[in-house]
């Protein structure tokens, strides 16, 4: 496996050897030489911001895959809505970042959007690079639900937790289990299945409930239930000594005002502004098709 000093020169070199190109295509002014390996040069500063971000992970599981689980908050439809752009952002993140994206739990919003999701994100680093995303999302925009065209706020809380591997263990006792199956369905209540497949879990102890009804076999659904529950569960563990009842539930704010670690505004002005780290970026469409890169490298690159 390459080490990161190897990956650090293999940069270097190509960063040296774009540079020189650069300087010779301005001296004789070739445009379109220029216009080349100033692309070059681009993708090669995302490349440097790739691997900054790798080398700067120092948690136990940033290398691990990564649990997301969104919910609705304030704004009723508008915040299902809210729920489903999210869910796309981070697919196609996923997708370009080369990683795998797999639908565990799906709740449909009752007109339109989604009310809650829970996604594996498989890939190496994707725990590290997806655990600032944690917090509370606002969208303010024009209502496209609203026939008067007013500007409306919504809400979306994003809970990202670090799947667990086999060799971390995490006590679960039968008897502290209840486990439910029903039937499940795709968004919106569509694609229903004839047999109980999908399944709920609650873990008696702590009140936590985990369900999945991916569409596989019930148990398939149950051994992704339990993955997701041994998650929670190590999650709860780490922070016990220095944290309330409530973090059985998992570090949720409210989902409303003041607590967003991110807004998103396509009206009147389009930015996206990170609440922590003071990033904005103007082109809110690219974040919200996937580029995230900017955003989660700022995040990490202030040691957060």
């Amino acid at each position: 496996m390459q080490t990161s000093v190897e990956h650090y020169e293999q940069l270097l070199d190509k960063a040296l050897y774009i540079n020189e190109i650069l300087e010779m295509a301005m001296a004789e002014d070739e445009k379109d030489l220029i216009r080349e390996y100033s692309r070059e040069a681009l993708h090669l500063h995302k490349e440097f911001q790739q691997f900054e971000m790798e080398i700067c992970f120092s948690g136990a599981h940033d290398e691990n895959d990564a649990i997301l689980s969104l919910h609705a908050g304030a704004g009723g439809t508008e915040a299902q809505d809210w729920v489903e752009i999210l869910l796309r952002m981070y697919t196609r993140w996923a997708e370009d970042s080369g990683y795998g994206v797999e639908v565990l739990d799906i709740l449909g919003g009752d007109e339109a959007g989604i009310k809650s999701v829970t996604f594996l994100v498989s890939g190496f680093y994707a725990y590290g690079k997806l655990k600032g995303e944690h917090g509370v999302h606002r969208l303010i925009r024009i209502s496209p639900f609203d026939s008067s065209g007013r500007r409306h706020t919504s809400f979306a809380s994003l809970a990202v937790l670090p799947e667990i591997s086999q060799e971390i263990e995490v006590n679960i006792s039968p008897e502290d289990l209840r486990i439910d199956t029903y039937r499940s369905s795709g968004a919106g209540g569509q694609h229903v299945n004839k047999t109980d497949s999908a399944v709920r879990i609650t873990h008696l102890p702590t009140g936590i409930v985990v369900q999945c009804q991916n569409e596989r076999s019930q148990h398939s659904n149950r051994l992704a239930a339990m993955k997701l529950l041994k998650a929670k569960l190590y999650a709860l563990m780490e922070k016990q000594a220095d944290d309330n009842l409530q973090s059985l539930k998992g570090e949720y704010k409210e989902i409303a005002w003041g607590s967003q670690i991110r807004t998103y505004t396509l009206n009147p002005f389009t930015l996206v502004k990170d609440h922590r780290t003071g990033v904005e970026i103007g082109n809110i469409q690219a974040v919200l098709d996937g580029d995230l890169d900017d955003l989660i490298y700022a995040y990490l690159h202030n040691g957060q």
